[in-house]
């Protein structure tokens, strides 16, 4: 397998997934450098039955993990939830500032794994059948847990768009 194409066609959307859930730039470009730095070191070992890109996006996330375990352990003051919160100006259009955080703050607390799928579906841009794969579950599973989140979310920006007229 050519590293150079793998790199070229899948660096844009491993740093989006990254961004997207780690709520900075610049720790999704550190961390989709050290992913395609383990990649390139698996490369012999990657069979070509999976598909790349999903293969690539656990690579990312295993690797973000460890750096937010990292993070725990060297930085007293800064909390898991701090850099984990994802990113969520790419699938809603908010009025002002007040509206975007309070939903950036709805999916930080989102659970598990209704955050993931919703982040590797919208940020990642993954496929049912791939996010179903991460998993080790259905694609039925998959839309299921998406569609779940999306409820949840359109829920949250009813009640606050009511709690705004009432204002």
């Amino acid at each position: 397998m050519d590293f150079d194409l793998i790199y070229q066609t899948y660096f844009k959307d491993v740093f989006l997934y990254l961004r997207g859930i780690s709520n900075s730039e610049s720790v999704a470009e550190e961390i989709t450098q050290e992913t395609f730095a383990k990649a390139l070191k698996a490369l012999d070992r990657f069979d070509g039955k999976k598909d790349i890109k999903a293969w690539l996006f656990t690579i990312a996330k295993n690797t973000y993990f460890t750096y937010c375990k990292r993070q725990i352990i060297y930085v007293e003051n800064e909390t898991v939830d701090n850099i984990a919160a994802p990113q969520f100006d790419y699938t809603l259009s908010v009025e002002d500032e007040e509206t975007a955080f309070r939903v950036h703050q709805f999916l930080h607390n989102m659970k598990e794994p209704y955050k993931e799928v919703f982040s590797l579906r919208v940020f990642g841009e993954l496929s049912f059948e791939k996010i179903a794969f991460l998993f080790n579950k259905s694609p039925g599973w998959a839309r299921v847990v998406f569609y779940r989140a999306k409820v949840q979310i359109k829920e949250y920006m009813e009640v606050l768009d009511s709690e705004q007229n009432i204002l």
